[in-house]
């Protein structure tokens, strides 16, 4: 039975996972669908583990605007080929085998909603890798490439109303009408929540979140 477990209860299983892997970094990636919680439990983990731990999200490897109207896509931004999935392997796989040299990744701006380039540093001192999407135990398109470069994957639990209200805040707070806020959740949010559902089974642990 997968376990579940509290936000508060994770710092110590992170440290018993480095306890495991002396001299290597542990990969931890947070999962959950749109609007579940993900940049929030992770920095909030990456506070409780102090400078060793760092946050490397998903949303940094968004393709462009631009990318993204080029190929038609622009409607469905946050799908799963909305996304440079081989950057974040090939980002994954150096953050988690380079402990020497400072690795650079990208962040997502959600005030501009692009991606900003080289924008976060992984340094010879991050022991503790949290990498957080919704993709992370989708099993097609690229997305498998993912999975085994994790030492664990989180699933986050969180009610449906409580998601879908923070969603339509969201778009909202970053320009939509509501009606427009409501309808983007309805037709491409809620669709991507029921792909990342898919692998909730898949998960090493459950996160039970209000």
């Amino acid at each position: 039975m997968t376990p579940r477990l509290t936000v508060a209860e994770l710092p110590d299983r992170v440290r018993r996972l480095a306890q495991g892997r002396p001299g290597q970094r542990v990969v931890i990636g947070i999962v959950g669908p749109p609007g579940a919680g993900k940049s929030t439990v992770s920095e909030r983990l990456a506070a409780l583990l102090g400078a060793e731990a760092r946050v490397l999200p998903m949303d940094g490897f968004h393709l462009a605007q631009r990318e993204l109207e080029r190929l038609g896509r622009a409607d469905r931004k946050g799908a799963p080929d909305t996304f440079d999935v081989d950057g974040y392997v090939n980002a994954l796989t150096r953050v988690r085998a380079d402990t020497v040299a400072t690795v650079y990744v990208p962040a997502f701006d959600r005030t501009l909603e692009e991606p900003i380039a080289c924008a976060l540093p992984f340094g010879p001192d991050v022991r503790v890798v949290l990498t957080e999407g919704n993709y992370l135990l989708h099993d097609a398109g690229g997305w498998e490439q993912v999975c085994p470069l994790l030492d664990e994957c989180w699933y986050l639990d969180v009610d449906d109303a409580v998601r879908v209200a923070r969603l339509v805040d969201r778009h909202i707070r970053h320009g939509r009408s509501e009606p427009a806020a409501r309808a983007w959740v309805e037709q491409v949010d809620e669709r991507n929540t029921a792909l990342v559902a898919l692998g909730r089974d898949r998960a090493d642990v459950l996160v039970a979140l209000d």
